[in-house]
Order: C-alpha cells, then sequence, then structure tokens
C-alpha cells in the first residue's frame, strides 16, 4: 500500500477494524467510479500514463526524465504522474479532495498534473499558463471545464482547428487538427500564481515540449505573458535565435523566431482567455479570433 511500507509477514488487519474503503464518484460521462486524485493507468478518458509510468519527485529528476522522452505521448505520460513541487502537488489533491467547488461536489477530480493536448507533430503550439484548480485539474484535459475553456475552444472551432466549440470533460469527443495545447506550468497553483521556483521546475517539460515540435512547427500562440516569457526563454536555452530587445508581449505582438536549423517560427502574443479580460472586455471574441486567424 503506497506510503505505508511493507507490512511484516503475518500480519492482518485487525478484527472488527476493517479497511475504510476508498471512496469513489462516477466519472460524468461514462459514469465509471474513480478515486480523487485519479491514479494512473485506471481508465480515466485520456489519461497517458500507466502504474509503471516514471514519476519526478525533483526538480534535477523532471529534467532528466523530460530530455529521456522519444514521444510527445511518453512525454505526456511522464508530465500527468510529476510530483516534484510539493506546495503544488499539496494543492492540487486538496481541492480534488475537501476543496471541490459545490456544483462538482460529486464528481470524481483528477487532482494530477494536465499533459498537452492535441496531436503530436502540429504546426501550431499554444502555450498558456496553468491548469485551473476546478478546470483541468477536475476534468484532466487542458481548457475543459471551465469559462476559459468556453472561450479558447470556441475559437478554436470558429477558426478550423477544433471539431467542437464547447469543452466539458475528457472523453466528450472534442479533437483539436493542426493545433496542440500546453502551458508552462502543469499543475493548477494557488491562487492561479505559481512561484519563481515552481516555474523553474516544470520548465524541463516545455522545453522538451518544443524540442519534439520544432521540425513541424509553424507558428506559437502565448496565452498572457507568463506563457509570452516561458516560450521566449525555453527557446533562447534550445539555441534559437530571439531578437533583440526582447520582444514586448502584448494582444497581437509577434516576434520572429529561428531554430538551429535555420526555420522561422513565428510568435504570437493574445490576453489570456481569463475572466478577468473576459468579462472585462479587455479581450473580446474579435480580438481573439484575429490572432487565432494569424497563426
Amino acid at each position: 500500500m503506497a506510503g505505508t511500507g511493507s507490512r511484516p509477514p503475518g500480519e492482518t488487519d485487525s478484527p472488527g477494524s476493517p479497511a475504510t474503503p476508498e471512496h469513489t464518484d462516477p466519472h460524468p460521462l461514462t459514469g465509471q467510479e474513480f478515486p480523487s486524485p485519479v491514479p494512473p493507468g485506471t481508465g480515466w478518458p485520456g489519461d497517458p500514463a500507466t502504474a509503471d509510468t516514471a514519476v519526478a519527485r525533483t526538480a534535477t529528476q523532471v529534467a532528466r526524465l523530460a530530455s529521456r522522452a522519444q514521444t510527445t505521448a511518453e512525454l505526456d505520460a511522464m508530465v500527468t504522474v510529476c510530483r516534484a513541487c510539493p506546495r503544488l502537488v499539496d494543492w492540487r489533491e486538496s481541492v480534488a479532495t475537501t476543496g471541490r467547488r459545490a456544483s462538482f461536489a460529486a464528481q470524481p477530480y483528477w487532482g494530477r498534473p494536465a499533459a498537452g493536448f492535441g496531436p503530436a507533430g502540429a504546426p501550431v503550439l499554444v502555450v498558456g499558463l496553468a491548469p485551473a484548480a476546478n478546470g483541468a485539474n477536475r476534468t484532466g484535459r487542458m481548457f475543459t471545464g471551465d469559462r476559459s475553456g468556453d472561450w479558447i475552444y470556441a475559437a478554436l472551432h470558429r477558426g478550423g482547428f477544433a471539431t467542437q466549440a464547447s469543452s466539458e470533460h475528457a472523453g466528450d469527443g472534442l479533437e483539436l487538427q493542426g493545433i496542440r495545447i500546453v502551458s508552462a506550468v502543469r499543475c493548477a497553483p494557488p491562487q492561479n500564481k505559481p512561484t519563481t521556483a515552481e516555474k523553474a521546475t516544470c520548465a524541463p517539460w516545455l522545453h522538451r515540449e518544443l524540442e519534439l515540435a520544432e521540425p513541424t512547427l509553424r507558428s506559437i500562440l502565448a496565452l498572457g505573458s507568463i506563457g509570452w516569457d516561458a516560450t521566449l526563454r525555453t527557446v533562447r536555452e534550445m539555441g534559437w535565435v530571439v531578437p533583440r530587445p526582447k520582444p514586448k508581449f502584448g494582444h497581437g505582438a509577434t516576434a520572429e523566431l529561428t531554430t538551429p536549423h535555420g526555420r522561422t517560427v513565428r510568435l504570437v502574443g493574445s490576453y489570456h482567455v481569463s475572466q478577468q479580460n473576459t468579462f472585462t472586455g479587455k479581450l473580446t471574441e474579435a480580438m481573439l479570433d484575429e490572432v487565432i486567424a494569424s497563426l
């Protein structure tokens, strides 16, 4: 049993004190029962990991495992079982168990890092900030089950990148075409604010994501200044040529990046699809459609 060590030979549970059954809830689409957080390889829709997937528990292990990923699928699997940032692990799991939003109280929560979503080798990569506590941390899929997802997937559908305009649960049939979505930080952070150390620990996952994507990559859409800065920092570390002075983030801002192989990749900025931008009118559907059309 995880975390308890091995029981001495012959030891059994005391008579009259049976083990407490693990609490489970039914998945909203499949009806399958899951505990929260969801153990890897137990049948959650789209779970890329298994019980044997290697787990990173330190920043050093994140860097080592990320560099060894030979495919995007392998990278996704390792991302979803990462436990390298204690504060983020505690937060995502506490939300999944005792901190659920009341409207989702009867649903199982993924409670793990969110992998990238979309096909490997896509010509367009979207880089966001981090999963939402009651969004991807609940559903297990980027921008799924929250208001930000309502915006981004509706816009991607209008732009021809998504097969449907809504994204409520993993397993709902949504597919992306020619675009893949990742985040700078893969766990839901408290108050949506990862620390500098947490961003640095998570950085190798994005580094390897970009290495695997580079041969077919045409453009990158950075949602918010954190996605913009994480992208520029990562590609510079990879040896890409980045304009100087550093390109400034803004909605509709662009920068031409050059890979070590001489290919040009266009970086495009957009205000994040968070409610603080969409509810206030700082980001409108027309503004989002315009940047997506430029990809």
